[in-house]
């Protein structure tokens, strides 16, 4: 359990609070100088298959391959669902851009989905209305009814740790033959109607960069129950190399597997999963009891059928009520040497993905506007929590530093 007592005598941050910083607290400093005293520093070694086996067991699934980070997991997810060039992916907009990206990366195209009002996550009612209404099957396939494009999968993004509701996207995917890849890089430790997120659809990818749940500084893993994708995705990951000892090669692969030093990092912070996800929760309720009834802050939900990991805890700031935008509470913040951040651009708007859909997104739109993370590192005390706290209030009564210019 992370207490006062396990954090180091002295911050290096001073009086500084940041967003989110690892906790590295546990077996790290052992596991990595086991890597070092024994020379398995490279892309092999005994804690990559420890960390694999480790993270299928955890999430549920039989297999797990481990990547440099969470867009190689979701590159390769997408090649071994059948995606091909000039196919059509079904994601959300509201997204870190990395998914999207990956849909490039193997030729095909997005088709972006709205979030839900609720949760914020991919709006399941906007992919069943694209599927059903916007293709139509022909000659064994789903196509778009405007580009005549084959559809072939579907990636919900769990953000902020919460999960997408996954039951009708999975039943309409089912119903058309799409492959499902879950991009839970937000999410391990969170769960759907008591599954981990990860094992539920046919693919599941996770980050481990330095601000996620667990982190490897950077690295990713992706987890499916499919011995064949499975064997596929160590094959690609390792430059697709057909022969243990000769450099014989029949196709394009990609140095993406992850080091056995990053994988110690992860077996020992892994270890330490539940206690970041109890700290994370501890801190989610104490931001909504400390926020409650504040005019023009809506809090984060998490819904009945969901455990959320609580990843980043963000609210939402309405400028009529609150009296300023989520933009100048964030320089107020900064100001007070409170890290905070806005939600990702939505992906339709990208200048590198822009025209990719008509379609205007007005609930990722809205909350691009109007959500701030606040502080929520695992390791984040309550006197810093206080603080924050404090100085969202101050600045709601109007007691606000000089005031940064409104965002366009």
């Amino acid at each position: 359990m992370i207490t006062e007592k396990s954090k180091p005598e002295a911050s290096p941050f001073l009086d500084f609070i940041p967003l989110a910083v690892p906790a590295i607290q546990g077996n790290e400093w052992r596991y990595i100088k086991e890597c070092l005293d024994t020379n398995w520093v490279s892309s092999v070694g005994p804690f990559v298959d420890r960390f694999e086996s480790e993270i299928a067991a955890r999430i549920g699934t039989r297999f797990a391959v481990a990547t440099v980070n969470g867009t190689a997991a979701l590159h390769v997810a997408l090649l071994l669902a059948g995606v091909k060039p000039d196919d059509e992916v079904l994601v959300s907009t509201l997204t870190f851009i990395a998914p999207v990206n990956a849909i490039r990366y193997v030729g095909a195209w997005p088709v972006f989905i709205d979030a839900d009002p609720d949760y914020w996550q991919m709006d399941p009612s906007g992919v069943v209305d694209f599927l059903e209404r916007g293709c139509r099957w022909h000659k064994g396939a789903l196509h778009n009814r405007l580009t005549g494009r084959r559809v072939s999968a579907v990636i919900p993004v769990h953000i902020l740790g919460h999960p997408v509701d996954l039951d009708p996207i999975l039943k309409i995917a089912r119903k058309y033959n799409l492959k499902m890849i879950e991009d839970a890089t937000e999410g391990l430790g969170a769960t759907y109607r008591g599954r981990p997120l990860g094992s539920i659809g046919d693919l599941g990818c996770f980050s481990f960069n330095g601000n996620k749940i667990i982190t490897t500084g950077g690295g990713g893993m992706l987890v499916t129950s499919n011995e064949e994708w499975a064997r596929k995705a160590r094959y690609l990951t390792t430059q697709a190399k057909d022969d243990p000892t000769e450099y014989v090669h029949s196709e394009i692969g990609y140095n993406y597997r992850l080091t056995n030093l990053l994988a110690a990092m992860g077996c020992a912070q892994l270890e330490q999963l539940e206690a970041f996800v109890t700290a994370k929760q501890h801190i989610a309720s104490r931001y909504a009891e400390g926020l409650q009834g504040l005019p023009g802050i809506s809090l984060m939900k998490e819904a009945s059928w969901a455990s959320s990991s609580w990843w980043l805890y963000t609210v939402l700031v309405d400028r009529a009520s609150f009296g300023t935008d989520s933009r100048q509470l964030m320089h107020s913040l900064n100001s007070k040497k409170i890290q905070t951040r806005p939600l990702w651009q939505p992906i339709h708007l990208s200048g590198a993905h822009r025209g990719r859909s008509a379609k205007i997104m007005p609930i990722a739109e809205k909350l691009y506007q109007q959500a701030l993370s606040l502080p929520c590192s695992a390791g984040l005390g309550e006197k810093e929590q206080n603080r924050v706290i404090e100085e969202v209030r101050t600045i709601a009564a109007g007691a606000t530093p000089e005031e940064a210019p409104p965002c366009n």
